[in-house]
């Protein structure tokens, strides 16, 4: 089913969020708790130039990509290109079982969240055909919204 509103996952505690940079051992910096704070609270994916807009001063644009760069290797980010050569960021809750696509209108980057996906023998099926292992995919969809039209 499509939503027009955030995929319907709990909202995480900052405390719950900079506890799992601590457990990797790396540093709870000011910018670091904003930009977790600020994508904790964000209904969709958000470009880098979006963080930066929305966290004002104190935070420049070279440490979000950074940031956003070493959020994603940690597994707490997830990237998503939605063809338009902007990367996006969106956090991933905690055991990371938040797994959605979205419906993105073309003309105005509205973005509308699907919850229906392929069955899980699909990608198990695609696995045993080519011998790969842990296969995974991304979807999205893209279209005129109602409004656009």
């Amino acid at each position: 089913m499509a939503h027009d509103h955030a995929h319907e996952h709990p909202k995480q505690e900052l405390s719950s969020l900079t506890e799992q940079l601590r457990r990797k051992a790396l540093k709870i910096t000011g910018p670091r708790r904003r930009i977790l704070d600020l994508l904790r609270n964000q209904p969709h994916p958000m470009t880098n130039k979006e963080v930066f807009a929305a966290l004002g001063e104190g935070c420049d644009l070279a440490t979000i990509y950074r940031s956003m760069h070493m959020l994603v290797g940690m597994g707490m980010v997830k990237r998503y290109d939605f063809g338009d050569g902007v990367a996006r960021f969106e956090l991933v809750s905690e055991g990371g079982d938040d797994h959605h696509h979205h419906l993105i209108c073309r003309e105005c980057s509205k973005i509308i969240e699907i919850d229906e996906c392929f069955p899980g023998e699909f990608q198990d099926q695609i696995a045993a055909a080519s011998g790969y292992r842990d296969v995974t995919h991304t979807l999205e969809f893209f279209g005129v919204c109602p409004t656009c039209q």
